[in-house]
């Protein structure tokens, strides 16, 4: 009999490597969907930031392969009202918590579908650890060539990330992600942005805008589109966030050329 191929599986997650709790959730998989290949996007997200989460999500999630199934596991409302999900979107799926973890990786859902049925989900389900009694299942099921629909019932997603839409709705701008070298993520598409323009945030003009990080002295601020296509600030060889005094949520403005 020919073997089924299994879809990859991602990981993303705010558990740390410290305790057993990632090698429990690819444990599940391994045994429900034996040779599955699992790939770890990180497990570093800040405890409980669903944002940072939704951005690493939506950072890794297109460049890999059509079919793949993605876990990502940031839940500070674990046991509670929030509802697990199966969401396709852009020929990839998507498994966790309906809390918002997926507003930046799949805006547009072709489809959503709630975890509930018994064969996605462990017999016994813990309240606290549905990464490995919910999502994990759900994620083994799909790996080994189960439909979404299966997963359940089809829902809307009514998680959302707090200010998600806010800023194209009002034209302001603002920053969405602190990276680990302290770099600024904005919102601002940077296709949008005329050649020369600078960008002011926390009180600083930064411009004009310049393509690498060698295009200015080390520790000094500049302002360029990321490999993400929108615009960042950073500072060469050193924290942007701690220079400016700068986080998510800070007002971005494009002042022209």
């Amino acid at each position: 009999m020919a073997r089924v191929a299994l879809a990859l599986v991602t990981l993303t997650t705010d558990f740390g490597t410290a305790d057993g709790y990632v090698g429990a959730v690819k444990g599940v998989l391994h045994r429900l969907a034996p040779g599955v290949t699992v790939v770890d996007i990180t497990h570093d997200v800040p405890r409980h930031d669903i944002a940072a989460g939704a951005h690493v999500l939506a950072t890794a999630a297109p460049w890999f392969p059509a079919g793949t199934v993605h876990v990502a596991v940031v839940d500070p409302g674990v046991g509670g009202a929030r509802r697990g999900v199966v969401v396709a979107a852009g020929g990839q799926v998507f498994v966790g918590p309906d809390n918002g973890i997926f507003d930046l990786a799949a805006p547009l859902p072709s489809a959503v579908h709630e975890i509930a049925a018994a064969g996605f989900r462990a017999d016994r389900v813990s309240s606290t650890f549905h990464g490995r009694d919910v999502f994990a299942v759900a994620a083994a099921r799909l790996a080994a060539g189960a439909p979404p629909e299966r997963a359940g019932p089809a829902v809307a997603l009514t998680g959302r990330l707090p200010g998600a839409g806010a800023a194209g709705a009002a034209g302001a701008h603002r920053v969405v992600h602190v990276d680990v070298f302290g770099n600024l993520v904005t919102d601002v598409d940077g296709g949008a942005v005329p050649a020369g323009s600078r960008v002011r945030v926390a009180g600083r003009e930064v411009g004009p805008l310049r393509a690498t990080f060698e295009d200015v002295a080390r520790g000094e601020v500049l302002a360029y589109v990321g490999s993400g296509g929108t615009v960042e600030i950073a500072v060469r060889e050193g924290s942007a966030a701690e220079l400016l005094g700068a986080g998510r949520g800070a007002p971005v403005e494009v002042i022209g050329p």
